[in-house]
């Protein structure tokens, strides 16, 4: 059985690096991205097509095959993930409501918001600010309906 661990936090948190890291710690567990099904068009309401191709197959068993977003306009190849011991999925909202019934634990990754700005900025440039700006009203939506942070199973530091 497949023990699905979320690592979640705002954008810019820590969390790829995080889950990299517990990843590596774990023997090489795959880690699967929310940003692959997420966009700038489509930041949070994406969740379904994750649910049907990535947590309901590895629920079952099997391999999970899915469309991966292309956020630079250049198509990327499909993501496979193999049914393991655990893997992980890293992202903004990966301990949602919805996804909580997959999950075997939840990690919240606590980092002060300038830091994460700072953070996507530095890695996006100077003219995504509003994009992210966006991005962090989408986030405490989610964070003021769902509050992640008190279902989570650990609470670590992003920076």
């Amino acid at each position: 059985m497949t023990r699905i661990v979320a690592v979640d936090g705002h954008g810019g948190a820590g969390k790829s690096t995080f889950a990299e890291k517990l990843a590596a710690a774990l023997g090489g567990a795959p880690v699967a991205h929310t940003d692959d099904f997420a966009s700038w068009e489509e930041p949070l309401d994406w969740w379904p097509r994750c649910i049907r191709e990535l947590l309901d197959p590895l629920a079952r068993g099997e391999t999970a095959r899915y469309e991966v977003t292309a956020w630079t306009g250049v198509p990327r190849p499909p993501a496979l993930v193999e049914p393991a011991e655990v893997v992980i999925l890293e992202g903004v909202t990966a301990s949602r409501e919805a996804f909580r019934r997959y999950l075997a634990y939840a990690i919240w990754v606590e980092t002060p918001r300038e830091v994460c700005l700072q953070r996507g900025i530095e890695r996006d440039g100077e003219h995504m600010r509003d994009q992210w700006e966006r991005g962090f009203e989408s986030e405490n939506g989610y964070i003021a309906r769902e509050h992640p942070e008190l279902h989570a199973d650990t609470v670590v530091l992003g920076f």
